[in-house]
C-alpha cells in the first residue's frame, strides 16, 4: 500500500530540522567567525570556496537543462545571471574573487585553482554531477540550504570586519549583496519543492538532497580544515 504524503507543514518541518546540518556550525566556520584564523588560513578558505562558487552556475543550468516546465526554467535563469553577472566583471563570482583578493591572493592563483585540495574538489564535482543526474525537483531540493543561509551571512560580516582588520565592508560585498537575495530565493525555492514534491517519495527523495547538500559543504569544510592545519 502506498505511504501517504506528508501534510505540507510537516513536509517543512522535515526540510527545516536538517538546519543543525548545515555547515554554520562546523568547528572551522566556528573558527572564522571567531577570528581564529591567520592570514594563512583565511586564504586557503577563500580559494577553496571559490570553487564552490565558480561551479554553482553549471549546477544551475543543469537543474534548467533537466526541467520540462518553461515557469521554472525561467525562475531559475536568474541564478545564473547572478552569479555570472550580466556582463563581465559583474556578479556574484566577481565578488568573491575580491574577496579573495583582499585575502592576499593573486587572481590568477586563484582562476587556475592551484590552491583547491582534492577532497573540495570531489565534494564540489559530486554536488554538480547530482544535478545533472537527478530530477531537476531532486536537484533544486538539494539548495534548499538557502533557507539557512542569511543569518549566517549576516553573523560573518560582522566578525570578519571584527575580527580580520585586512578585510574592508567592501571586499565583503558578495555577502552584503547576497543577503537579501539568499532569503528570497530560500522561499522561492521552498515553495517550489513543496509545489512539485508531492508523492511522499518525492517528499523522501526532497529531504535526502537537502541532507546530501549538507554533506557535501561540511565535507569542504572538513578538508579545507585540513589544509589549513
Amino acid at each position: 500500500m502506498p505511504v501517504e504524503p506528508l501534510p505540507e507543514s510537516a513536509f517543512i518541518d522535515e526540510l527545516r530540522g536538517l538546519s543543525g546540518r548545515y555547515w554554520g556550525t562546523h568547528p572551522f566556520h566556528r573558527r572564522l567567525h571567531a577570528g581564529e584564523l591567520d592570514e594563512r588560513g583565511l586564504r586557503i578558505w577563500a580559494a577553496n570556496r571559490w570553487y564552490y562558487q565558480c561551479v554553482l552556475p553549471q549546477k544551475d543550468a543543469a537543474i534548467i537543462s533537466n526541467c520540462p516546465l518553461p515557469e521554472i526554467r525561467r525562475q531559475w535563469l536568474d541564478r545564473i545571471v547572478y552569479h555570472d553577472g550580466a556582463s563581465a566583471g559583474t556578479g556574484g563570482i566577481e565578488r568573491w574573487l575580491r574577496l579573495c583578493t583582499a585575502a592576499g591572493l593573486d587572481r590568477d592563483e586563484v582562476l587556475d585553482e592551484r590552491h583547491v585540495v582534492p577532497g573540495v574538489r570531489f565534494a564540489v564535482d559530486a554536488y554538480v554531477t547530482f544535478a545533472r543526474t537527478r530530477p531537476w525537483w531532486e536537484a533544486v531540493a538539494s539548495g534548499l540550504t538557502e533557507m539557512f543561509a542569511g543569518h549566517l551571512m549576516q553573523q560573518r560580516v560582522a566578525d570578519m570586519l571584527a575580527h580580520y582588520s585586512w578585510i574592508s565592508r567592501e571586499d565583503l560585498a558578495y555577502f552584503t549583496n547576497r543577503i537579501d537575495k539568499v532569503s528570497g530565493e530560500g522561499k522561492d525555492t521552498l515553495d517550489i519543492v513543496v509545489r512539485h514534491c508531492v508523492t511522499r517519495e518525492q517528499q523522501d527523495r526532497a529531504i535526502a538532497a537537502l541532507s546530501f547538500k549538507c554533506d557535501v559543504l561540511w565535507s569542504m569544510l572538513d578538508a579545507i580544515e585540513r589544509a589549513a592545519a
